[in-house]
């Protein structure tokens, strides 16, 4: 008789889906000496299952989806722990709820190495192991990357774009994702991860074209860069026999209950996610599963499907078996969270839990849904069934869901108490927190502000986020980006101060802020102040240890700068500045050779990225090479483009005004100082003047710039009379 390979191997592996006394296997060996199957995980972010034809939506069309749900067996009521990326991506891999996993947040937290993670766990039975991803909020700082041979999560940086919107096209994670399977051994385990349709939804042609709706756009666009991984893998032969699992992290609001993104809410729109499991040979193809199930499910099931051990105390189950459940087991309940509104507002933090049909929603004002009767979850019957809702509740509260803010050791508390932080936000244990329904308005005025900051328009979006301060003085993100508006209108101190505001409303949980605050401390020469801040949040912030290095360069302490560039070196990602740090340690050394080297290697690897202006230190930094190194031309010309790149980086214009002074061309020096206080109207300017030209033994214009400067500005006698070094 013969025997189709399809048919061998759903032979093979429908012993996997009943219980099985197969001892366990050798590395890289399944059942009876088989190979173990290739397995494809693919996720898409943001993506709502209601938003799927293979759901029940007709308003898109899916094609590649539509044959994954044809070849394998989909979940029809799939849920999420978590409202936010990186918190719903770690229960995936752990099998285990956030306040389990402990990261409870996109920003500040990291992966405890003790954690087990689904691709560490198949690396070490003898798989290879690719993560592709097209988002900023999974960098390999997290530890989301621990198990992965290759982690590629090649995603400019822009420091003027919140986490949330630093992506890249799926069809470019996809291209590095290709070149992998290439040349990649088996077995293999695969992580693709796209952004379409996370926001800004701007989805590519043809689909901006053909869909009025631009969520629905970026659904059809991240379909079909599925359709071309599941051509890529036919390509290969690799299709047939691989365990094949699509699904998201989260879903999105479009304004269901008033908030069109997903950082508050905890409603069905946002929890509710597709999940679709194709199994070797497409056995159990277009079966659809209609029981209650949840992401921290995927990494058992998988390790249940290759025969491996799962890690011990994991919360998941195994999706294949999904409603077997003995009544003895109890009901299965799916527990979720949402405390973005706790860290980065003040208000309350949101808990939920599903019970079969049931729905409930702990805040200040809980709420209880029938999702079948009323899937859009628009009627509140917590008062016709007080019983069920005390049941859920206790339920919730059973579960430890304690927050820890970011920085909860006790060094760092220690640190931040020092500084005065701690007051607020997730450090403040007391009530009463704002139910996050009340004040649904307001994250669609800070919406409305934060485009207004993206556009450049400071003057209005200064106004306002002061006016969304006066109702929410707590509110860290507000702060967080007032800040960001002042420090673009030159307005350091008060930006300083804002800055400062959200780290403490946040209870240090706003890491981002601390480290804004350190880097401007610095900038202002204040540089304990700046290595205090630094300090702080150098657990939750990779590029705190680049903060550090500056620090010691400013002390002159090449020692302690190598090692906090050695540690940000090694966890900077794609972030170029600890780079360009080294850059100004290696002139320290005078090893102005190198610091030309390494610059280069800088500018090559800046390729196309926008923010240009990040790069003027690294010029002036050449400059200090080429000026060491007496190839004067090419000195003044690095010095003119970081002054071109970064008028307010006052350094280039004094080393610049130097350069021609050693050349005997005292006007030009002159020339280049009055440009620099003409640009930069500031104290530090004239004080960096006043320096520039006693170093030059002008004793006179300095004198004169002084006191010119005094006169302007007699508060500033301090700064005036030390000068500046920046």
């Amino acid at each position: 008789m013969t025997v189709s390979r399809a048919t061998a191997t759903a032979l093979v592996w429908t012993g996997l889906f009943v219980a099985c006394s197969t001892p366990p296997v050798s590395d890289g060996a399944g059942p009876a000496g088989a190979t173990r199957p290739n397995v494809v995980l693919i996720s898409i972010d943001t993506l709502r299952s209601d938003r799927l034809p293979a759901y029940g939506y007709g308003g898109v069309e899916t094609p590649a989806i539509d044959r994954l749900a044809r070849d394998g067996v989909l979940f029809e009521r799939a849920f999420t722990h978590a409202n936010l990326t990186l918190p719903s991506h770690v229960s995936l891999f752990t099998g285990l709820l956030p306040p389990e996993h402990g990261v409870r947040d996109n920003i500040g937290y990291r992966l405890d190495e003790s954690r087990a993670t689904l691709p560490a766990e198949l690396r070490r039975h003898g798989y290879s192991t690719g993560g592709f991803v097209s988002s900023y909020v999974l960098r390999p700082w997290t530890g989301i990357d621990r198990g992965f041979d290759v982690y590629n999560a090649d995603v400019q940086f822009d420091a003027g774009l919140q986490f949330g919107r630093l992506q890249r096209p799926g069809l470019e994670t996809l291209a590095a994702a290709s070149e992998w399977l290439d040349g990649v051994g088996e077995p293999f385990f695969l992580f693709l991860h796209l952004y379409e349709p996370h926001a800004p939804y701007t989805p590519p042609s043809p689909y901006a074209e053909r869909y009025d709706d631009p969520y629905d756009g970026e659904v059809a666009a991240a379909d079909a860069v599925v359709g071309d991984l599941v051509r890529k893998l036919e390509q290969l032969g690799l299709y047939e026999d691989a365990v094949v699992i699509l699904l998201s992290d989260h879903g999105e609001g479009l304004m269901d209950h008033g908030e069109m993104d997903h950082l508050i809410f905890v409603y069905r729109e946002v929890l509710q996610v597709p999940l679709i499991v194709k199994l070797p040979g497409s056995e159990r193809g277009g079966e659809r599963v209609g029981a209650n199930v949840q992401l921290a499910d995927v990494a058992p099931t998988i390790y249940r499907l290759l025969d491996l051990d799962s890690p011990p105390g994991l919360t998941g189950e195994d999706l294949l078996a999904a409603g077997g459940r003995s009544p003895a087991d109890g009901p299965r309940r799916i527990v979720s969270e949402s405390v973005y509104p706790r860290i980065h507002f003040g208000w309350s933090d949101l808990a939920s839990v599903i019970e079969g049909d049931l729905h409930f929603i702990d805040s200040p004002d809980p709420e209880l849904f029938r999702l079948s009767e009323d899937p859009g979850e628009q009627s509140n019957v917590i008062q016709q069934e007080r019983a069920a809702a005390r049941r859920l509740r206790a339920a919730v509260a059973a579960v430890d869901r304690t927050l820890q803010a970011p920085a909860a050791d006790p060094e760092t508390r220690r640190r931040l108490q020092a500084l005065g932080y701690l007051s607020g936000g997730a450090g403040r244990v007391e009530g009463p927190f704002a139910d996050p329904k009340s004040r649904i308005g307001v994250v669609a005025e800070l919406s409305r502000a934060g485009r207004l900051l993206e556009n450049g328009q400071l003057v209005e979006a200064g106004n306002a986020f002061r006016e969304v301060l006066a109702d929410e003085p707590q509110l860290v993100l507000a702060w967080q980006q007032l800040g960001e508006v002042l420090e673009r209108q030159q307005q350091y101190g008060r930006a300083l101060e804002a800055f400062q505001r959200a780290f403490e409303a946040s209870g240090a949980a706003a890491v981002a802020a601390g480290l804004k605050a350190a880097e401007l401390l610095l900038q202002m020469g204040r540089i304990e102040e700046a290595r205090r801040h630094a300090l702080a949040v150098v657990d939750g912030s990779p590029l705190a240890n680049d903060v550090l290095a500056q620090a010691a360069l400013a002390e002159g302490d090449l020692g302690a700068a190598e090692k906090h560039l050695e540690r940000a070196i090694a966890d900077r990602g794609q972030e170029l500045a600890p780079m360009i740090t080294k850059a100004a340690w290696l002139n320290a050394l005078d090893r102005f050779e190198e610091a030309l080297t390494l610059s280069g290697e800088v500018l090559e690897e800046f390729g196309e990225r926008d923010d240009r202006e990040t790069l003027g230190h690294l010029f002036l930094y050449r400059g200090t090479a080429f000026a060491a190194l007496d190839r004067s031309a090419e000195a003044g010309e690095s010095y003119r483009e970081a002054i071109s790149l970064r008028p307010r980086l006052l350094g280039a214009y004094s080393s610049l005004a130097f350069l021609h002074a050693l050349e005997n061309r005292p006007a030009d020096a002159g020339g280049v100082l009055q440009e620099m206080v003409t640009a930069n109207p500031e104290p530090a300017a004239y004080a960096e003047a006043v320096r520039t030209l006693r170093a030059m033994r002008d004793e006179e214009s300095a004198s004169r710039v002084l006191a010119a400067a005094l006169r302007r500005w007699p508060d500033a006698s301090a700064l005036l009379a030390l000068g500046s070094s920046r």
